[in-house]
This record gives C-alpha cells, structure tokens and sequence, in this order.
C-alpha cells in the first residue's frame, strides 16, 4: 500500500505541525502523518520541525530552552492562520485510534527512549516508522525498541548507505525525492528495504516519486497526491 504522508500536516494550507495541519491533511486524502518531535525545556516532547522558533513563530530562541508553557503561549503562523505547538501526547490521543500510518522524526539526541515508551503506550508501535538523519539516534532507537520500523533520512544514497542502514537493521531508506527513479527504489526493495521520499517540492517530483514505485513520500499537499493516485 502506498502512503501518502501529510508532511507536517497539510502545511501547504495550514500552520505545520499542529493539530489543524493533521486534521486537514485527513481531509485531504492522506493515509500517513508525518511530524518531528522535540523535547522542551521541562521534559515535555511536543511536535515541531526547526531547533528554534523564529521562522514559525516569530519569536527568537531555542526551542529546548522554553517550557511546555512558555510554548503555549506562541503562535505557529503561516498565511494569516495560526495554531499552537502541540505535545505528542496530545497528538496521539487524537490520532493513535485512526487507520494511519505515522512518520516520526526523531530531532533531538537522547529523546528516542521518551518517544519509543509515549509511542508504546499508545499501542501505535506496528503502524510507526521511526526517521532521522542522524544514524546515531536509529542505532539507539534499534536497541532499546528492536521492534519499531525505522528509516534514515538521507542526502544521497550509495552502497555504503545499504550497508550502514543494514548493519542498524533499518526497514526503510528514504532519499531525498530528486533522487529517486525506478532504478533505485528497485534497487533498494531488492535489498529488503522500504523507500519513502522526502523533500518532494513540485507536483512534477510528487508524479516521479509516485511513477518511481516508490512505497509513500511526504508532501506537504496530500489532496493533490491523492487525486494523481486516483487517476
């Protein structure tokens, strides 16, 4: 089955990363959310892409250095459209019951076994893939939680990419999308692994992806993906 991730949500449409972007991205057709946690400054792992908030929010500073609470009180902005920064608790209370596969990319060092144990309790395990572009956090996230798919997020994709991804016991590569053709998602499912695009920014790369055989991508309009699927 091929997965259409909401990228953060419908973020073409709505302020990413918030509950409103993932509601609208089921709307839209997707059958997958992708999201990015990051943990606060009191401990608390909350959905948001960037180490610091100035681009969303328009506020400076880190995002490790404020509370939960201080968090509350911003805006994440896009379009005249605000919403707040939710936790993943919060996430998963509204999502974990729904027929969805979920992307969650770990931002952080040392927050995979909070992750793994809020992800575990919401009995999502079987219908979580786990990403990141630092191998260091799959490697940790592999040996405390052995029974999670993961994916590396990666830049470019060679024979040394397969033999690390194989070595960590990874389930899913996912280059970036102006990297995929057919010969390498065929490639990389002769190798045993799963192929998820990311950084698809055209609805031309969506369509390549797609014609590729790929397994899923996130994009950030999951209404146009799901109509070229209808066709």
């Amino acid at each position: 089955m091929f997965i259409n991730y909401a990228h953060r949500g419908a973020s073409a449409y709505a302020p990413e990363n918030t509950m409103s972007a993932f509601r609208l991205g089921l709307e839209q057709g997707a059958n997958g959310i992708e999201t990015d946690v990051h943990r606060t400054k009191d401990g608390v792992l909350v959905l948001f892409h960037d180490d610091t908030l100035d681009r969303v929010t328009g506020t400076a500073g880190r995002i490790k250095d404020f509370t939960c609470a201080e968090l509350r009180q911003l805006d994440v902005r896009m379009d005249g459209k605000t919403d707040k920064i939710p936790t993943l608790e919060e996430f998963l209370q509204a999502f974990a019951g729904k027929d969805l596969r979920f992307a969650v990319e770990l931002k952080q060092d040392f927050t995979e076994t909070d992750v793994i144990d809020l992800l575990r309790r919401y009995g999502v395990t079987e219908k979580t893939t786990l990403t990141s572009f630092s191998l260091n956090c799959l490697m940790r996230a592999a040996l405390y939680a052995p029974e999670f798919k993961m994916g590396y997020l990666t830049n470019d994709v060679n024979d040394m990419t397969v033999r690390v991804a194989k070595t960590v016991g990874l389930t899913e590569l996912c280059p970036q999308a102006k990297l995929v053709t057919k010969a390498l998602v065929e490639k990389l499912h002769a190798e045993g692994f799963s192929v998820r695009a990311w950084g698809v920014k055209t609805e031309a790369q969506m369509r390549a992806v797609y014609d590729a055989g790929a397994d899923g991508m996130t994009v950030n309009f999951p209404d146009k993906l799901r109509d070229y699927m209808a066709k």
